[in-house]
């Protein structure tokens, strides 16, 4: 009898320990996706009170010929802040403590509501909230295959990475040439890119969970996870507006 305990006792022990990161790793991506989804709030409250009360000024100016809104000065800094944000949010984080990290992950969201407002400005309402939507749907089916699929997608990562050095070299030189064609293929390409980015950092959010981390390294991980899923969405609303928003 007591060979058949100590038999049986390690195939429990492992099924508790199997169950105890189960539990863990859902409370893990449930914290990173509430954070996300926090930053899509305060950016999306950030960018109605900008495009709608007198702070618009401060960023947008019109042009009296055209009647195209165009960066002001403050305008161009806050469209180019947010990736100082990311930069300094990435390099430091490690020496940050969690409410630090926290706080400038909020400052992030909020400052991004500049680069959102831009867009409220150019597009109908309508098409801004039918893009909203067809993102939201494509982001939450990429994201939930990510997570369950056991195909490793690291190849995938590293081509795609690629994409984005190209959509980013391409969108610096459009800035220029203000070529439609290449906002055309830049956007096309980005959709692809930022659908397939949306599976990729949501395998290596949930494969970055280790059990036996505090909470305070838990809930780093868990900011810069939602960093990732944020930037991936924002990015993916942005080159479906280019494609699908009907310009005012």
């Amino acid at each position: 009898m007591a060979e058949f305990d100590n038999r049986v006792q390690p195939r429990v022990g492992a099924a508790a320990t199997t169950a105890a990161i189960d539990v863990g790793l859902r409370a893990y991506m449930l914290r990173v996706y509430n954070y996300m989804l926090a930053a899509l709030a305060l950016t999306g409250t950030s960018a109605w009170v900008i495009a709608n009360t007198s702070l618009s000024s401060l960023f947008f100016a019109m042009d009296p010929v055209t009647h195209a809104y165009g960066l002001t000065v403050f305008g161009m800094v806050g469209i180019f802040a947010p990736l100082a944000f990311v930069i300094f949010l990435s390099v430091r984080i490690q020496k940050m403590s969690l409410a630090t990290a926290q706080i400038t992950f909020w400052i992030y969201s909020a400052v991004m509501g500049i680069s959102i407002a831009s867009i409220l400005f150019a597009f109908t309402g309508e098409s801004v909230a039918r893009v909203f939507f067809i993102t939201a749907a494509t982001f939450g089916a990429m994201s939930l295959w990510g997570y369950t699929t056991k195909a490793d997608l690291s190849g995938v990562g590293s081509f795609l990475f690629m994409g984005l050095i190209g959509i980013i070299i391409a969108s610096v030189v459009n800035l220029f040439i203000h070529s439609t064609m290449v906002q055309w293929v830049v956007s096309v390409i980005g959709v692809i890119v930022f659908v397939g980015l949306t599976a990729y950092d949501t395998q290596k959010i949930k494969e970055s969970y280790y059990v036996g981390d505090d909470s305070t390294v838990a809930g780093k991980k868990a900011v810069m996870g939602a960093l990732r899923l944020y930037l991936d969405f924002i990015n993916l609303f942005i080159m479906l507006m280019q494609l699908l928003g009907n310009r005012r």
